[in-house]
């Protein structure tokens, strides 16, 4: 029996990605009717059609589907083969760190402090969002990512839970001289960020107590948060690692009050073979869940 052809593999899955023969053609600069006999000569090899012709469109059959599965595993399987052997002999390759852009810097910090054990490791970090940076991770460009949720609806990720800190009020002492919590979230200014964990407790804590809070500003960076808290706009409703350099020097303090919220971190990473040779033990190294360090 004849072998697969890989290099039609290819091609099919780049056409398979588009879903247009001619746009193919254009990036591979290859000719279109070049392209389409790779494409059929696949398909005589499979012994069934790969796709169905929806307009100017290509759709993939259910067939279509089947080996496109089975091409993003080979040829990741090869992007990992070149990784790895890249990490062969001597050298130290960077540990490739991706965040998500809204994570706290004060928290990524946290995370990289046992990378004092390994010196000879350097780092590269990179910021972005959720699903620009699970895409780095599956090709192979990252090496983990540190995020504040659980990828929804995903498998082919490994997620394990390296911190979770109660989120509390922070802000001037002034601002936070009020006899209770529901007093103080109905009369004091607050700065909510929008990180979904955060936001859903919050908004789940004003209606058990049953307040409007004055909500002064809604935040997607927790840098931001912290800036905000530090120049007296308004009290953070953050995890304390947030605001942890201003607790300590005396600018900031935290109010006395249980929210019954936590918000969790996690580092995703992709079960590789030939995973980074640090990773493992940074990993190991983090706070234990339920620590609420700063």
């Amino acid at each position: 029996m004849d072998r697969l052809n890989y290099h039609h593999l290819r091609y099919f899955r780049e056409v398979a990605t588009t879903g247009h023969l001619g746009q193919t053609a254009a990036r591979l600069n290859v000719a279109q009717s070049a392209l389409s006999l790779q494409i059929r000569q696949l398909e005589d090899r499979l012994g069934f059609a790969l796709f169905d012709r929806v307009g100017r469109k290509l759709i993939l059959t259910e067939a279509g589907r089947i080996a496109l599965d089975h091409a993003d595993r080979i040829f990741s399987a090869g992007d990992e083969l070149l990784a790895t052997l890249a990490q062969s002999g001597d050298s130290k390759p960077p540990l490739r760190i991706g965040a998500l852009s809204t994570l706290s810097r004060n928290f990524q910090m946290q995370f990289l402090a046992p990378m004092a054990g390994f010196p000879d490791y350097p780092v590269t970090l990179r910021s972005g969002n959720t699903a620009t940076l699970l895409n780095d991770l599956e090709t192979l460009a990252l090496d983990v990512v540190l995020t504040t949720e659980i990828p929804a609806g995903e498998t082919r990720f490994a997620v394990q839970r390296i911190a979770e800190q109660p989120v509390l009020i922070h802000g001037r002492a002034d601002d936070l001289a009020h006899p209770d919590l529901a007093s103080l979230l109905a009369n004091a200014p607050l700065i909510l960020p929008t990180e979904s964990t955060i936001r859903t407790g919050c908004e789940n804590l004003f209606a058990r107590l049953n307040v409007t809070p004055r909500i002064v500003a809604n935040v997607d960076d927790m840098a931001m948060v912290r800036l905000l808290a530090r120049d007296g706009f308004g009290l953070a409703i953050a995890p304390t690692v947030v605001v942890a350099d201003e607790i300590a020097s005396g600018l900031l303090t935290t109010a006395p009050f249980d929210l019954g919220i936590a918000e969790p971190f996690f580092a995703v990473t992709l079960p590789r073979r030939f995973p980074h040779p640090v990773l493992g033990d940074l990993l190991d190294r983090q706070t234990p869940v339920g620590a609420a360090s700063t």
